[in-house]
């Protein structure tokens, strides 16, 4: 493909980000993803050849760097002090367009996997408990499932099946209503006081949760546009 020219520095940064996937990949990458299974996972969708080739152009064009595994078995993806940069650039477009696009953006056609997936990187390590916590989320609808997350030592990790572990909190909930709390559609008092979700447990840890999470980088924005428009 022909590139854009040279001559302006919008056409240079379009040669980098302008493809499709390519600053999804970088969001998960800003986020602190560098295994690849792990930013495949926060891509439901891509192909695998096309994350492979999509990486490659980055790792070209300066953005990241390809580093050995701690673990010794394969590698990572760390961002370069350019591509940390980008990360004004990730934030800026999704702060855009739940401004200007709140009414085409859908957070309930999220699937429970995925919004888990998401919601396990948005914990607030400062504010978790010492102590190993485990929160059972039984998803009600549109497809009931029941999943499970993990809080021990300021890491969380999602689990498909039971993690051999008691519940300390059960969360019931449709996918739907969860998701509009992440994104910052509705808040997490006005869901629980609508009875769209239910939090059962240790009152203690029940008025704690909400505190455990960052929720979605864009909530804020989220919040305030609904407020401007009454909703």
């Amino acid at each position: 493909m022909p590139d854009y020219g040279r001559f302006c520095p919008v056409s240079l940064g379009s040669e980098v980000l302008a493809d499709r996937w390519t600053p999804l990949i970088l969001r998960e990458l800003v986020l602190g993803n560098t295994r690849f299974n792990d930013i495949a996972r926060g891509l439901p969708g891509i192909s695998r050849s096309l994350l492979v080739q999509r990486l490659r152009h980055l790792e070209r064009n300066g953005v990241l760097d390809l580093w050995p595994s701690p673990t010794g078995r394969g590698s990572e993806y760390h961002l370069t002090p350019a591509g940390e940069d980008l990360g004004v650039v990730v934030e800026a477009l999704g702060r855009w367009a739940v401004h200007w696009m709140y009414d085409e953006l859908r957070p309930q056609d999220v699937e429970a996997v995925n919004l888990m997936w998401w919601m396990h990187r948005r914990v607030d390590a400062e504010q978790l408990p010492p102590g190993r916590v485990v929160i059972q989320f039984e998803h009600t609808a549109p497809v009931r499932q029941v999943l499970w997350m993990v809080l021990d030592r300021g890491e969380a990790s999602v689990c498909l099946q039971p993690p051999g572990f008691d519940p300390d909190l059960i969360v019931t909930t449709t996918t739907p209503a969860l998701a509009e709390v992440f994104s910052g559609f509705e808040t997490w008092r006005g869901a629980t006081a609508a009875g769209a979700i239910r939090v059962d447990g240790p009152p203690a840890l029940v008025k704690a949760l909400p505190r455990w999470f960052l929720w979605s980088p864009f909530a804020d924005t989220a919040r305030e546009v609904a407020a401007s428009r009454g909703t």
